[in-house]
């Protein structure tokens, strides 16, 4: 009876909301019900043409109930591996050889008071997460009665997956590196002499001096300090759940890969004299897609747009009254701090003044086919242990902003998509934690872009090297969102971000270190060109933009093309010459740059990097490497302009001689496309009933290139298949939703017996970019389903 009167309520709870199931909903046909334990009333889920879900409830809560189901059924192996490696429960599912990643992860689980966290988060904020594990956890619990439904990966690996519970959004805080490899590398050129050379891999930006902090001994620091930070320390077997064990060169290059692009457009530069947003998040190409579109709707919350899977609420997306879209910012939020341990005691450290014993932990990690091993995890301060060496009466601490209290990025999302304005848009932002260029812009017409992200106060060092642990380098705090860099309304009438280094010429960045790593600013150079020359911007204005793949580095080498070249080279300066530098998919002198770049890399490498720093500095930058050959210095030696000239010129002639190898002998015929490729695998496709279950998403030709606005990025050490770039697109029309545009590769389900598989594949490779509908009259109009959850009696 209560059951019935809880369901009568809240039907007509719901049929008194806009866009209720129960009111002017056009759906035709039969709605499935399935009953739930978790959600508290009916929760409607109108599924369009395109795969988009619409959720409408009656409460915040249920709303996220509805997202958490709909990303566990649709990608359920996905999230369970994630959660799965943040819990450091690997080894109980698949045996010994995971308990040191699963040490790894446990390391770093938040240590401190879990149910404080919880408490001083916004109430509603709690309730949304709440549904959002209850959602899943009823998926689960769905299968568990049903095991025929589950995943194919589950019948094919023999495991179950994880239920999930709230205090598990605040405890796993993720293992990362950050610059950690950085300061160790700078720490070995000092100690060499060679710390100059560091520039040409990462130029410092904006410029800056290096200063060794007082007492390091960059002598003494080695690999070794990285200890477990280091993916070589904590192997695993399967890609899924690994971070790449990839040599420094290709680590380096994959992390500044994975930006973003983003623009905003004002209503005075706009030919809708409406905002638009557009926003392509650069990502991993060639496994299940980052990014789950959903739309969620209830008293107080109505968002639309892409979510990561596992990961409560949208990320890129607009509500009913802003639209919002994130790039990577770059904030310096690690650092390693070198501890003197006690000599005859290694479980005492020299802080301020005294001896201080570790906080120490034990664990206890269940092992598949083998007894449970018991794990000792130490913290200095809270700061992970990260490696110890007694012998040498020293231990080092991994400070990372992800580990201080509060830093719950699990529920920053969910209050961004609860926000109602920039006002309490930025009181939701002292949740974020990790570095984000927010973008902005609203139904009255304001746009604004803030950087986000906890960045540390540091008063004595500025983090790029390792600092000494004895207390003089603690950080202090961190800086309020208010002192960040942000603009509101810009006189410009646009603002653009592609990870480049975008501090305002009049911020403080002394007094207040952000980062001095950045993305080179290829793509936002670009962007800013094309913007700059559109005096009325339009939604194909901004989709064309999306897929540009105009290269402004090989506009530079073009420049530098020899005027007498050799009879190698001859034939490829010929074809470069014609060439209007776009990175097409059709296009031969494409593929002729990208075989050139590579050889020039490689002879300015061998050229310009001391011999004894060539097994720390892994690769030069792009950037730098452009700059130095437009304007030869010593470095290339007595006639600088001469030996300039002869690396290009014997780039070029390898290119050329690359192109042929792999194109045929007649550049008529040559494609970029041919070799840059889109393949979808499954992440465990080298089990062989994996692969034949997850029959691979192939075939599809690319142009573009990592520094082109439509990012297709590729390690030419790994093949020239994409390997990064946006997965996820969408433009929104702010004030007119329906007519906002979205593509998500390969689409909404990782599951092969889905149609929603591999739908949006073809769609993608054409750039056809396809409605975000949103009101409820266009979503009713272009409904394919209609189901309703309902919960269970009990």
């Amino acid at each position: 009876m209560i059951q019935r009167r809880a369901f009568l309520l809240a039907s007509v709870a719901l049929a008194a909301m806009p866009g209720s199931l129960f009111a002017k909903s056009r759906v035709q046909g039969t709605a499935q019900t399935i009953r739930l334990s978790g959600a508290r009333a009916p929760v409607e889920v109108v599924e369009d043409e395109l795969g988009v879900p619409h959720v409408r409830a009656a409460s915040l809560h249920d709303a996220f109930f509805g997202q958490g189901y709909l990303v566990a059924r649709d990608r359920l192996f996905q999230i369970d591996i994630d959660h799965r490696r943040d819990m450091g429960r690997l080894a109980e599912a698949f045996g010994p050889q995971f308990v040191a990643a699963d040490r790894a992860a446990r390391l770093f689980h938040y240590r401190g008071d879990v149910a404080a966290e919880l408490a001083a988060l916004p109430a509603d904020v709690l309730e949304c997460a709440q549904g959002y594990v209850a959602g899943v956890n009823a998926r689960i619990d769905e299968l568990a009665a049903d095991p025929s439904a589950l995943p194919l990966e589950y019948g094919i690996l023999g495991i179950s997956p994880l239920r999930w519970e709230v205090t598990d959004l605040v405890r796993g805080r993720g293992i990362g590196m950050g610059d950690a490899d950085d300061e160790v590398r700078r720490a070995q050129l000092q100690a060499r002499g060679l710390l100059d050379a560091d520039q040409l891999m990462i130029p410092l930006r904006p410029a800056w001096s290096f200063t060794v902090p007082d007492g390091l001994d960059c002598a003494a620091v080695s690999d070794a300090d990285l200890g477990v930070l280091d993916p070589s320390n904590r192997p695993i077997d399967f890609d899924a759940v690994q971070e790449a064990r990839l040599d420094p060169e290709a680590r380096w290059t994959d992390r500044f890969a994975l930006g973003s692009n983003a623009w905003t457009i004002a209503p005075s530069r706009s030919a809708t004299g409406r905002p638009i947003l557009a926003n392509d998040p650069h990502l991993g190409i060639g496994r299940a897609s980052p990014r789950h579109m959903c739309h969620l709707s209830a008293p107080g919350l109505d968002v639309i747009g892409a979510g990561a899977p596992g990961l409560p609420g949208i990320m890129q997306g607009h509500t009913d009254r802003f639209a919002f879209g994130r790039t990577n910012f770059h904030i310096d939020q690690t650092d390693l701090f070198i501890l003197r341990t006690k000599e005859g005691d290694p479980g005492r450290y020299w802080h301020k003044g005294e001896w201080k014993a570790f906080e120490t932990f034990e664990d206890e990690i269940p092992v598949k086919g083998a007894p449970s091993e018991r794990v000792t995890l130490r913290y200095a301060a809270g700061r992970p242990i990260v490696s110890e060496d007694a012998a040498r009466s020293r231990a080092v601490a991994f400070a990372t902003v992800s580990m201080l209290p509060g830093a719950n990025m699990r529920f920053a999302i969910i209050a961004i998509n609860l926000s109602k304005d920039w006002a309490s848009l930025r009181q939701a932002f002292k949740l974020h934690v990790s570095p984000t260029n927010l973008h902005y812009a609203d139904i009255d017409g304001n746009t604004g872009w803030q950087t986000i992200g906890f960045t540390p106060r540091r008063p004595k060092h500025d983090g790029l090297f390792p600092a000494p642990g004895d207390g003089d380098f603690d950080w202090t705090g961190i800086l309020p969102v208010e002192d960040m860099p942000h603009v509101y309304n810009p006189r410009e009438g646009w603002f653009a971000s592609a990870n480049q280094m975008n501090l305002p010429a009049d911020y403080p960045y002394r007094e207040r270190i952000i980062s001095f790593s950045w993305s080179d600013p290829f793509r936002y150079n670009r962007i800013a060109e094309v913007l700059r020359a559109q005096p009325k911007h339009r939604i194909a204005d901004s989709i064309a933009l999306q897929h540009d793949v105009q290269s402004l580095p090989a506009r530079a080498l073009l420049k530098l093309l020899p005027a007498n070249p050799t009879a190698e080279a001859a034939p490829a300066v010929a074809l470069l010459r014609r060439w209007d530098c776009g990175i097409e998919a059709d296009s031969a002198a494409a593929l002729l740059y990208e075989m050139v770049m590579p050889a020039l890399s490689t002879d300015f490498y061998d050229r310009i990097v001391p011999a004894a720093a060539r097994d720390l500095i892994a690769s030069v930058n792009l950037s730098e490497m452009l700059r130095i050959l437009a304007s030869p210095d010593k470095r290339l030696g007595d006639d600088p302009a001469a030996a300039r000239d002869a690396i290009i010129d014997r780039a070029l002639a390898a290119g050329w001689k690359k192109a042929v190898e792999l194109g045929g002998p007649d550049p008529a015929r040559w494609k970029w496309g041919d070799l840059h490729r889109v393949t979808i695998a499954h992440s465990l496709a080298s089990n062989p009933a994996i692969a034949a279950a997850f029959p691979r998403i192939e075939g599809g030709r690319s142009g573009g290139d990592g520094t082109t606005p439509m990012a297709r990025g590729f390690n030419p050490k790994r093949g020239f298949n994409v390997s990064h770039g946006a997965s996820y697109l969408f433009v929104a029309d702010v004030g007119a939703w329906d007519n906002s545009r979205f593509l998500l590769l390969p689409g909404q389900s990782a599951d092969p017996r889905s149609p929603r598989y591999r739908d949006f594949y073809p769609l993608w490779l054409a750039g056809a970019m396809q409605p975000l509908w949103f009101s409820q009259a266009a979503v009713d109009r272009h409904a394919e389903s209609r189901l309703v959850l309902t919960p269970a009696a009990g």
